[in-house]
């Protein structure tokens, strides 16, 4: 069975839904938790994949970003390692802002101000080619729960999926790391306890806690439907049976 090396960056982000889907595709998830204590390889050695799941942390420059969480570095670290020698990779939230910053991407509070709520995403071009985006939806359905937004990708990266408020939904770095801004590994509970963690953000915002919890509960069935193949295809390219994937090398790709 495969292995994916799973970053949790903070106990209200675990992998969720994600890691059945993946688990019931035949991948074995190793789970690290950093702010707990544990100890992140220098290398992806023995491993076939790697999952960054989100957290609280945020990596712009602001007071109280990246520097709250030493770990951060390191994740990056291990993402371009992940880039360079073509370990299947996808990073969520968090994870897709420090996928982005550790190829020279930007990340920024977001213009539009805080994304929080269910919502649609629309495809690029790019999407059709793609190994694991080809089976999605051409607008699916996603959870944003987020302030900072990616302003700027790598130079290298493939936009995959944009959205109206917030431009960078998705993205590819090389051929087998993604990088998602939304949310697909969120169940009725996690999404409770966002809600309770954010009571402050909410009432700035003037929403309803439970309303936002009902509403972000009640899409869980459709982002299961579109993402759920995704994540199934992630699994596969991870044990190498992806019929349109190429062969895995640790070599570097040509310009990376």
């Amino acid at each position: 069975m495969a292995i994916a090396l799973v970053i949790e960056n903070d106990p209200l982000h675990d992998a969720r839904r994600l890691g059945r889907w993946l688990t019931e595709a035949d991948l074995e998830l190793h789970v690290l938790r950093p702010y707990a204590g544990d100890d992140l390889p220098a290398e992806l050695t023995g491993y076939d994949a790697l999952l960054v799941l989100p957290g609280v942390q945020s990596v712009n420059p602001a007071p109280g970003g990246a520097l709250d969480a030493p770990w951060l570095p390191a994740v990056e670290g291990l993402l371009r390692k992940a880039v360079r020698n073509r370990t299947a990779t996808l990073a969520i939230g968090l994870g897709a802002q420090l996928l982005a910053t550790a190829h020279a991407g930007f990340v920024e509070p977001a213009a539009a101000g805080p994304q929080i709520g269910p919502g649609l995403v629309g495809k690029r071009d790019a999407a059709d080619d793609d190994p694991l985006f080809r089976v999605v939806p051409l607008m699916p359905d996603v959870l944003q729960w987020h302030c900072d937004e990616i302003t700027e990708l790598p130079q290298k990266a493939t936009l995959l999926a944009a959205g109206t408020r917030v431009a960078n939904q998705a993205f590819r770095m090389g051929d087998r790391a993604w990088g998602l801004i939304f949310h697909i590994e969120c169940d009725p509970a996690m999404i409770a306890e966002w809600a309770s963690a954010d009571s402050a953000l909410l009432d700035r915002l003037d929403y309803d806690p439970d309303l936002v919890t009902e509403v972000c509960a009640a899409a869980l069935g459709d982002i299961e439907e579109a993402w759920q193949p995704f994540a199934a295809r992630f699994a596969e390219l991870a044990r190498g049976e992806l019929a349109d994937g190429s062969p895995r090398r640790n070599l570097p790709l040509l310009g990376q």
